[in-house]
């Protein structure tokens, strides 16, 4: 595997960058030939924050640590690869693939999720207010409506910090 170090704010030393280097390596014994991964490592308000990602044929492995020590966000964000890399390779296994298989065996079709339920609703013009309103009502933690400010469709959606978030068709 090869690692590329990156460093926000902070020095990447020769000790911390083989540190790095050697954890991610130990990936290799789960999946051989992971191939190139992206560290970013940065220091903001006392907090060690390491950011990695690695590609791994149609998929995207990503981990994210914030402690008080980089060595122990390292270990942290190994560890979450690690079990990362152990889902992927029980979703090759469950689909009745092997590891190193990059397509389903001959005469098999690979599953793929269904589209199970389709609804079909009016959309009326309202604001966002009022949207966020519709859906606390719902029950729902999202809600699609057109926009009556800019007559576009939006979807206003509830975030795990209890506010509201809305999306907006780019332009």
């Amino acid at each position: 595997m090869e690692v590329h170090i990156r460093g926000k704010n902070i020095e990447i030393t020769e000790a911390l960058g083989s540190y790095v280097t050697k954890r991610l390596r130990k990936l290799d014994k789960y999946l051989p030939n992971l191939g190139e991964a992206q560290v970013t490592m940065s220091v903001e308000k006392g907090f060690h924050r390491v950011e990695v990602t690695i590609p791994i044929n149609a998929m995207i492995l990503r981990g994210e640590e914030v402690t008080e020590d980089m060595y122990a966000s390292v270990d942290l964000v190994v560890e979450k690869l690690e079990k990362q890399i152990e889902r992927y390779k029980g979703k090759l296994i469950r689909r009745g693939r092997t590891v190193a298989e990059e397509r389903p065996p001959e005469g098999q079709d690979e599953e793929r999720p269904l589209v199970v339920r389709t609804k079909r609703f009016a959309i009326k013009p309202m604001a966002v207010e009022e949207a966020i309103l519709q859906m606390n009502l719902l029950g729902h933690n999202f809600f699609v409506f057109a926009n009556a400010e800019t007559e576009q469709i939006n979807v206003v959606y509830r975030r795990r910090d209890g506010n509201y978030g809305l999306i907006e068709p780019g332009i």
